[in-house]
């Protein structure tokens, strides 16, 4: 690397702090962290700092944390307090993953080599909030990590950079995560590399193929067992770390951790435990068999089949009930 360039930092969550170490690593400078406000969390609900406030604090690095950034919005002396503070950081470029909030664009304009966005998916496809989700939800083959030039639009950007990600039949939102974000981090350093060298070229976003990863509800987890088990099944890994894949029988909330589709035929009444042992408890969809592994009672820890059912009696012929509406 020639010289290294000063790179603002917009980030929230561990995807996004993944991308700043490896920013860090790399030997460019980073004058200013953007971040969200700190947000009750955990058991006690204590006020607890984002993944990129932390590792921005072990280095040391500024942090603004506004509740905006739009100078004629709800929280004009946020915003002008964080242009005063980008202004001052006087960054070549500004690299924003995850962070949260709409960018104005003044803010696109303050860098002089504007905004690069780290986007976990192949654009135009998964525009929006919740790609990884929605791609494992959808049933995808393949993801991966697209470098963006922020524009005003929602991920409409012309691409940067991109590579691509296969996704494995037992890939839950979590594991895929994990990938992506070391995937965006080598991506964006690469990037940071190409544009101090002047070698980005920009391409624009097919028209065709676009989707929108809309946000995550808590009110998706309720499992509809009318649905496949392949359906079914691509939700359970979807919603695997949130919110979690649930279930009611009796007065209970059951989540359903990881599961696996069994092509088995049944006559059964969709939702009816068709077996219940150490190696799953199979329940019976609207087409097909779904097989869960790990469960979690409310209250409970998450916990194989074996040990699950060592604490809670599930027997054929029981039945999860129907998914409201359905």
């Amino acid at each position: 690397m020639s010289q290294p360039l000063r790179v603002i930092f917009a980030g929230t969550p561990e995807f996004a702090a993944d991308a700043l170490a490896q920013i860090l690593a790399a030997g460019h400078t980073v004058p200013l962290v953007l971040t969200q406000p700190d947000r009750p969390a955990g058991r006690g609900m204590k006020l607890q700092a984002s993944a990129v406030k932390q590792l921005a604090l072990e280095h040391h690095i500024p942090v603004a944390q506004p509740l905006s950034l739009r100078l004629d919005g709800k929280y004009p002396d946020d915003a002008t307090a964080a242009q005063a503070a980008i202004a001052e950081a006087n960054a070549d470029v500004m690299v924003v993953a995850a962070y949260g909030l709409i960018l104005p664009q003044w803010t696109l304009d303050a860098p002089r080599l504007g905004c690069f966005n780290i986007h976990a998916s192949l654009l135009p496809r998964w525009r929006g909030a919740a790609p990884i989700h929605r791609a494992i939800e959808a049933g995808d083959a393949q993801t991966g990590v697209v470098i963006m030039q922020m524009d005003a639009g929602l991920d409409t950007g012309d691409m940067l950079l991109t590579d691509v990600l296969n996704i494995a039949e037992d890939d839950t939102t979590a594991s895929l995560h994990d990938r992506l974000a070391h995937m965006g981090g080598v991506l964006v350093v690469r990037a940071l590399v190409d544009a101090q060298a002047g070698k980005l070229q920009p391409v624009k976003q097919s028209e065709a193929g676009i989707t929108y990863a809309h946000k995550i509800e808590k009110a998706e987890a309720a499992v509809d067992w009318q649905q496949s088990a392949q359906t079914i099944g691509r939700r359970v890994r979807a919603f695997n770390p949130f919110p979690t894949a649930s279930a009611q029988l009796g007065g209970d909330i059951i989540k359903l951790w990881c599961a696996t589709v069994e092509a088995s035929a049944h006559n059964a009444k969709p939702g009816t435990v068709l077996s219940a042992d150490e190696h799953g408890v199979c329940i019976a969809c609207g087409e097909g068999v779904l097989r869960v592994t790990e469960l979690q009672r409310a209250g409970g820890k998450r916990l194989r089949a074996a040990e699950f059912l060592r604490g809670f009696a599930l027997a054929p012929g029981q039945c999860f009930e129907p998914h409201v509406g359905s």
